[in-house]
């Protein structure tokens, strides 16, 4: 009764499982080590008998049945439309040849080999718990504690009915009974670590998959805030390149228009300065689309490259530089260049277009890590406190940049008293 209502316990636990279930689980790799391990056991004991003992404990047929016993198990195993075919029943089908094969047999050769010879009855039956201990990993590994315990209780009392119907209730009775005991007490504590340890990896199989979850999402995000950053770069990129170009390009035209009927060769300067520009521009913008750096940078270096800007932009707008640049950079990185670089230029443009200013001041320190660019003008200026001047692509990017290099952009301005852009890294 004890070993239907297992199987029963262990049909019902599997009926909600499709047929092919088995094909693809993790636990055909175990039931396929489980069972080659027990065949693996059995050639083992029959060698300990018959090449080191002088009477075996086991007869002949006690191997030849178990041993035909784990080959069928091993074919049910290897065979996939075996596997197909039983559906549910796959599992509690081997637990019981693993465990009721060895049972019988191992009472019936109690029964049949003389107490002397074996030793002792308690010798024997430990002689067959390690192969009652596969069934016990497949229960513990698929179902869980409670069909640990029904299997451990169907087992002992499997081997307890087999030897009441052929054993007298003697003293060797008595002592086996004490031998269930404790065969009971340790399948129940093994069953239980190997239940806890299952919970536990399938705990952290959940929290793999969420982690895994949450990382693709993770990875999504990252991707599309880099092709947002790489966009906001090369639109950066192309404002302090090709806007600036032409916008220096017009103003300059628009002077030599002016220019044409009055005094021809002040227009024709400013023609040769406009097409000297455009060239210039035409370089920078090519090296920014192939994400290359500001071309002036690698040229002439940071310092360089700054006064160069300032003295030309200052130039062309008739405007009364003053110029403070530090003798070194002090091994500044690319990236801390190249922002230095464009706001700078971009803050100049500023000035020269929009600012109507008589002075223009640039200055950068180095103290230490802190790098701080200073773009002053006297300019008209405008409320920073309540607004700055709307459409003004320049400013956001000048603020992009100093962040992304991790730095901070701080504009200073009052209405007649000018403009002071301020970068500190």
């Amino acid at each position: 009764m004890l070993a239907a209502e297992f199987m029963s316990k262990l049909c019902s636990k599997g009926n909600h499982l499709h047929q092919t279930e088995y094909d693809d689980e993790p636990i055909m790799p175990l039931l396929g080590l489980l069972c080659t391990l027990w065949i693996g056991y059995l050639l083992i004991l029959a060698v300990m008998d018959y090449l080191f003992m002088s009477h075996p404990v086991f007869e002949e047929s006690y191997y030849l049945i178990n041993g035909v016993d784990g080959l069928v198990v091993m074919g049910m195993i290897l065979c996939p439309g075996c596997r197909k075919r039983l559906g549910c029943w796959f599992l509690p089908l081997l637990i019981l040849l693993f465990s009721a094969v060895p049972i019988i047999t191992g009472n019936v050769a109690i029964l049949r080999t003389p107490y002397q010879v074996a030793g002792s009855t308690d010798s024997t039956i430990l002689r067959n718990l390690p192969m009652l201990l596969m069934p016990l990993l497949i229960t513990a590994w698929r179902y869980g504690w409670r069909h640990v315990v029904v299997l451990t209780m169907t087992m002992v009392g499997l081997r307890l009915s087999t030897r009441m119907m052929f054993f007298p209730k003697g003293d060797h009775f008595l002592s086996s009974v004490e031998t269930y005991i404790v065969q009971v007490i340790g399948f129940l504590l093994i069953g239980y670590f190997i239940c806890y340890l299952i919970t536990r990896l399938k705990e952290q199989n959940v929290s793999l998959q969420a982690a895994h979850t949450q990382l693709i999402h993770y990875a999504s995000t990252l991707e599309h805030l880099a092709m947002s950053r790489e966009r906001n770069r090369l639109a950066r990129e192309l404002h302090d390149t090709l806007a600036h170009t032409l916008t220096a390009l017009s103003v300059q035209l628009e002077t030599a228009k002016a220019y044409f009927e009055v005094d021809p060769a002040a227009a024709e300067e400013l023609i040769n300065q406009s097409l000297q520009a455009t060239r210039a521009g035409l370089v920078e913008t090519r090296l920014a689309l192939k994400s290359l750096r500001a071309g002036p940078l690698d040229d002439l270096g940071i310092l360089l490259a700054l006064r160069k800007m300032a003295e030309e932009s200052a130039s062309r707008a008739r405007l009364e530089l003053h110029l403070i640049l530090p003798d070194t950079t002090e091994l500044l990185s690319p990236d801390v260049e190249q922002a230095v670089y464009r706001v700078a230029q971009e803050a100049v443009t500023n000035v020269v277009n929009h600012a109507n200013a008589r002075t223009l001041t640039l200055q950068l320190t180095l103290t230490g890590g802190r790098v701080a660019l200073t773009v002053r003008d006297d300019g008209m200026g405008f409320d920073s406190l309540h607004h700055e001047p709307a459409g003004r692509f320049g400013l956001a990017g000048m603020r992009e940049r100093a962040q992304l290099v991790g730095g901070h952009l701080t504009v200073e301005s009052i209405v007649g008293q000018g403009t002071a852009i301020i970068m500190t890294i």
